[in-house]
Formats: structure tokens, C-alpha cells, sequence
């Protein structure tokens, strides 16, 4: 009996330590993240200028969004972005991973390359490649003219090409996603390729029947990650077009509306809404694929 109370003093002594050491987080959460995750919502029921007291309209703010243009413009502009980024991203950070796992000379020193440009603060490279992919002096389009004699299009100054240049530049920071990927590729079974090549597999067929199923856990992560930062892109449109949404609107994310309007004109209520409409429509999205990740992602242990 005496043992038993000593096992339970000190589990109970090594939980007061696991509260206090967590503490801090706890406190941040609650008042970094919890707190203005609540606030929003309390403020989207409401008209707020930010010059007096919130004034309560029940769900008026949500109506306005169903007949506002611009929100389903720029949710149309933001999934179009998506689209394009998330799989780009996640196909280039694949193949480099692949380069990256075999036995090259100096590959601590290609890694570290390939991964750096992940860490440029967001606001430095969005005015690199807007010198990059300048349609005058740009040293894209001067090689591309220079090599193969094509005139390069107007990238950010084009209504066309404009999130395609958004996409692109997102490919810029996909080191973290490398990292990732590689250090799954480095857990996968030796003995799965010996007895595929003992069978007389290729290489693609071991790749598409061994790699890729068995990485598949790695793939959902950065399929849903990927997803909500892409839905939440802000720093680069806002930098390259200089808070406007330019050319012509074209370019105007869901999240650059949200601060315009919460931030410019002083709708904070109406702001609001549509932060939470962007929230639900990111969980929506999240919630599908991961119950549709049954029928694709592999997990050895349940095998």
C-alpha cells in the first residue's frame, strides 16, 4: 500500500511539472491565439469601425458577403492560386527529395542550397523576383530572349499571367517541404526495393508502387498544409502589387480583401466575416481530404 501511494504522489508531482513547464504555451494560446480567434467571431456579428463600440446585426455581415462580387472573385482568384501552387510545390519538392537521397558528392552542400531560400523573409523575396520577372530589365525574360528568342509575357503586370507568376515565385521556399520529404524517403524499407529488383522492377515501377505508398502519410501532410498556407497567402501579393490586388483586381486574394477591408476602410465586423468564411472553407477542404486519405495513404502498421 505504501508503494502504491508512493507511485501515486510522484505521478502526481510529475503532472503538477508537466503543467507548470507547459504553462507558458498555454497562456500564449489563450491569449495569442484563442482570444482573437473568439474575438473575430463575437466581431463578425457586429458593425465595428474601430472609432466606437461595436454595435450588434446579427448575421447581416454574412449576408453581404453572399452578394458581394469582389468575395467571390477573390475566393475564385485564391483557389485558382492554390491550385496551381500546392501541386507545383509539392511535385518539384518531390524530385528534388529523390536527387537529394542518392549518393552524390557534396550533398550536405546542395541540400543546405536548396534549402535556404525557405528561410529569405517573405517580404525579400517577393522583391526579388518582382526585379526577377520584371517584363524590362528582369533577367528572366533577358535569357529567355537572350537563348531561345522569346519575348517574355509581362508576369506581374498581366492580368493573365499574374497568379501563375504568384505560383512560380512559391516554388522559391519549398526547401521545408524537401526536408520533409527527404527524411521520408530515408525511412523507407531497403528490403522493399532488394525484393522488387530481385522481381525485376524498374526503377518507376518501384517508385510509383513502393515509394509513393509508402510516403503517402508525408504526402497528405504537405497536401493540407500546403493548402491552408496557400488560402492564406498575403505578404507576397501584397508586396508585389502594392496592397491593390493588381493588375486590374487579378491578383486580389481573399486575404488582402479581408485586410483592406478590416485595415482601410475600418469594417472590422464585415472583416471578420469573411476571415471565418475563409476558416470554414479551409476546414471543409481539410475535413474532405482526410477522410478521403483512407483510400490513398498507406500506413504500414495498420497493414
Amino acid at each position: 500500500m505504501r508503494k502504491r501511494s508512493n507511485l501515486g504522489a510522484l505521478a502526481l508531482k510529475e503532472e503538477r511539472a508537466f503543467y507548470l513547464f507547459i504553462s507558458p504555451w498555454i497562456i500564449g494560446f489563450v491569449i495569442f491565439t484563442a482570444g482573437p480567434l473568439v474575438g473575430s467571431l463575437i466581431l463578425s456579428f457586429t458593425s465595428y469601425n474601430m472609432a466606437s463600440l461595436p454595435r450588434f446585426i446579427g448575421i447581416n455581415n454574412y449576408k453581404e458577403l453572399i452578394y458581394d462580387p469582389l468575395v467571390r472573385r477573390s475566393l475564385l482568384i485564391t483557389t485558382y492560386y492554390t491550385i496551381l501552387s500546392v501541386p507545383l510545390g509539392m511535385i518539384l519538392a518531390l524530385a528534388l527529395a529523390v536527387v537529394l537521397n542518392q549518393r552524390l558528392p557534396a550533398l550536405g552542400v546542395y541540400r543546405t542550397i536548396f534549402y535556404l531560400p525557405s528561410i529569405v523573409p517573405a517580404v525579400a523575396s517577393a522583391l526579388l523576383w518582382q526585379w526577377l520577372l520584371n517584363p524590362e530589365f528582369g533577367i528572366v525574360n533577358y535569357f529567355l530572349y537572350k537563348f531561345f528568342g522569346i519575348r517574355g509575357p509581362q508576369w506581374f503586370y498581366s492580368e493573365s499571367w499574374v497568379i501563375p507568376s504568384l505560383a512560380l515565385m512559391s516554388l522559391w521556399g519549398v526547401g521545408n517541404w524537401i526536408v520533409i520529404y527527404l527524411a521520408s524517403l530515408q525511412g523507407v524499407p531497403t528490403t522493399l526495393y532488394e525484393a522488387a529488383r530481385i522481381d525485376g522492377a524498374s526503377s518507376w515501377t518501384m517508385f510509383f508502387k513502393i515509394t509513393l505508398p509508402v510516403i503517402s502519410p508525408t504526402l497528405l501532410f504537405t497536401l493540407v498544409t500546403g493548402i491552408i498556407s496557400a488560402f492564406q497567402v498575403f505578404t507576397q501579393v501584397y508586396v508585389i502589387t502594392g496592397g491593390m490586388g493588381g493588375p486590374n483586381y487579378s491578383s486580389h486574394v481573399l486575404t488582402l480583401y479581408i485586410y483592406r477591408t478590416g485595415f482601410k476602410e475600418y469594417r472590422m465586423g464585415y472583416a471578420s466575416s469573411m476571415a471565418w468564411i475563409l476558416f470554414l472553407i479551409v476546414l471543409v477542404l481539410s475535413l474532405i481530404i482526410l477522410k478521403s486519405s483512407k483510400k490513398w495513404v498507406y500506413y504500414e502498421v495498420e497493414q
